[in-house]
């Protein structure tokens, strides 16, 4: 037998005055939990023009996921970004010295 629940604007109580679950306002971890698992994507594009002549184009593109997420979705910049990887930072500086390099021998045999 179920228990009778009174209904209100603000959900429905049962007849201790608390909330049924159904109908109890999610918190914020696990809004924020759902989001994450699931993902969002906010995408837009900002134009300015004047008489006809494109002056300014900003492509927005904002992805919201967690990490684990991310990488089932084959996104995985963090770990080649030299800012935020420190074997990417050792590349990039060996990439930039071997540059260098290449440049001096080239001016040598000229």
């Amino acid at each position: 037998m179920s228990e009778p629940t009174i209904s209100s604007r603000r959900g429905a109580f049962d007849r201790y005055g608390s909330t049924s679950p159904a109908s109890r306002p999610e918190g914020l971890a696990d809004i924020l939990e759902r989001v994450l698992d699931k993902g969002i994507i906010i995408a837009g594009d900002i134009r300015v023009n004047l008489l006809d002549i494109e002056l300014l184009t900003i492509k927005i593109r904002l992805l919201i996921v967690s990490v684990d997420k991310a990488m089932e979705m084959g996104i995985d910049w963090w770990r080649h970004d030299p800012m935020l990887s420190t074997d990417a930072q050792a590349l990039a500086d060996e990439n930039r010295k071997l540059r260098e390099r290449v440049e001096e021998l080239e001016r040598d045999g000229e």
